[in-house]
Formats: C-alpha cells, structure tokens, sequence
C-alpha cells in the first residue's frame, strides 16, 4: 500500500504567531508530501514497498533513503512541536537534561550552537544514547536512527522551515522553537520508550 502524508497533529493555523499558517502550508503541504510521492514513485512494484518506513530506512541509499528519512524527520518534527509549546520541561525529561548537560540552560546553549552551526540542511537533535542524552546534529535527510540512537526532540533548519516567517533569521526561529514550540511531553514520552 502506498505511503500517505500523515496529518499534523494540530490545525495549520495553531503554531501562529510563531510559524505561520502560509509557512506550514508550503511546509507540509508542499515539500513534506513530495518526499511522499517521490518515495511512492521509487518503490513501485518493488518488493521494498512492503516494508515499513523504518525498515526502509534502515536497508536502503540514495534517493529511496533520502525520501523515506525526510518523511520520517518530518512527521517527527510536527510532533517536536505544539501550540503554547516552548518552556522548561519537567519531571524524568527534566532531571535527565540536568544530569547529561549540568542545567537546562547548558541544554539550550548547546542545542542552540548545534542548530545554529548545521551547515546548508538538516537538523539538530534531542537523543538518548545508550540511556545518555546527547545532542547531535545531522545533514539532509540523515536521522539519529542510522546510528543507533533514539529521537527525543528535532528542529529542522532547512531553510524552507523557517521561511517565510524568520526570512534568513535562523537564530531567531531557533529560539522561538525554544521558547513559544518545542513540545516536552512529546520528547518525555519518546524518553520513556527509549528506556
């Protein structure tokens, strides 16, 4: 059965006025949906399309690799973030980042050096490894998951992210990710899974 584009978890318009509805359009309506496509397209009557799109992510290059890990980054990425997201995180999540950073705002520093310094595409990552949180950050359409490591939290600094509503500002759609988006209760969860 072929892949479909999965829904975000909430309404296009919800993110305003931190990313805008015209940006989530563009973003999810336009380039999350061509990875969707171009993978369908690539795996056509090939026995791989009965996999799952980790299976295939995990056994596959070039461009079946590059468009099945960009769908998965992508629906990862909805989910990193929620409308009056943003803050300090609490409980397990939060008595982790102080024991593996020292302090949540060692955390933000280091997760905002990670995001700023990708060069070109890709993402800076929230990730437990080995039951240690680390932040990685990865090129194009690679995912923590190609090196054994789980997902807790992702921004995505493709430029078509955060255009049009931080134009060349990364930095500042960094921390507005940071302050007004990141959704803890989805990298806890994903931190519980993990153990």
């Amino acid at each position: 059965m072929p892949f479909t584009l999965p829904p975000l978890p909430y309404d296009v318009a919800a993110l305003e006025p931190h990313l805008t509805k015209e940006n989530l359009e563009l973003h999810h309506g336009k380039h999350h949906n061509a990875y969707v496509v171009n993978l369908n397209k690539l795996l056509d009557g090939k026995p791989e399309a009965a996999k799952s799109l980790e299976e295939i992510i995990m056994s596959s290059d070039g461009g079946v690799f590059n468009n099945a890990a960009q769908i998965w980054n992508h629906t990862f990425y909805w989910n990193s973030m929620k409308p009056k997201g943003g803050g300090e995180p609490t409980g397990d999540l939060a008595a982790a980042i102080t024991r593996d950073f020292g302090s949540f705002a060692k955390f933000k520093e280091d997760f905002t050096a990670a995001a700023t310094t990708q060069f070109g595409s890709g993402w800076a990552w929230l990730v437990s490894d080995g039951g240690t949180l680390k932040i990685t950050k990865t090129g194009n359409a690679d995912l923590p998951m190609k090196s054994k490591q789980t997902a807790l939290l992702t921004i995505d600094v493709w430029e078509h992210a955060y255009y049009p509503s931080f134009k060349n500002l990364r930095p500042k759609y960094i921390e507005t990710f940071l302050a007004s988006l990141a959704n803890w209760d989805f990298a806890a969860a994903n931190l519980a899974k993990a153990k």
